[in-house]
C-alpha cells in the first residue's frame, strides 16, 4: 500500500489514457481538440488544420487560458472558440507573426 501511494506521489505507475478525439470538420478547415489537464481541470487548446493541394496540410495550434472543469465541456469550448476564430481570422493564422 505505501509503495502505490509513493508510485502516485511521484509519477509512477500507468498514466491515464486519454481518449482520441475525432477532427470537427468546419468550412475546410479540421478542429481538433487536445485539452491538457492541468490541476484537475482542463486548459482549452488545439489545433487547427488546413488541408491544401499536393497533400500537404498547414496547422495552427489553438491555446487559451480558460480552464473548464471537465474533459468534454473543455471541448466543445475549444471547437466554438476555434470556429469563431476562423471566422474573425482565416487563413492569416498561419502567416508568420
Amino acid at each position: 500500500m505505501l509503495k502505490k501511494l509513493l508510485s502516485g506521489l511521484f509519477g509512477q505507475g500507468q498514466a491515464k489514457a486519454v481518449p482520441e478525439v475525432e477532427p470537427v470538420e468546419y468550412r475546410g478547415y479540421r478542429i481538433t481538440p487536445d485539452c491538457q489537464e492541468v490541476a484537475g481541470q482542463y486548459r482549452v487548446s488545439g489545433w487547427i488544420r488546413l488541408p491544401v493541394e499536393g497533400g500537404e496540410v498547414r496547422e495552427h495550434r489553438f491555446e487559451r487560458s480558460d480552464m473548464v472543469p471537465g474533459r468534454e465541456a473543455c471541448e466543445q469550448l475549444m471547437i466554438g472558440k476555434a470556429q469563431r476564430f476562423i471566422d474573425e481570422i482565416g487563413e492569416a493564422m498561419f502567416e508568420p507573426r
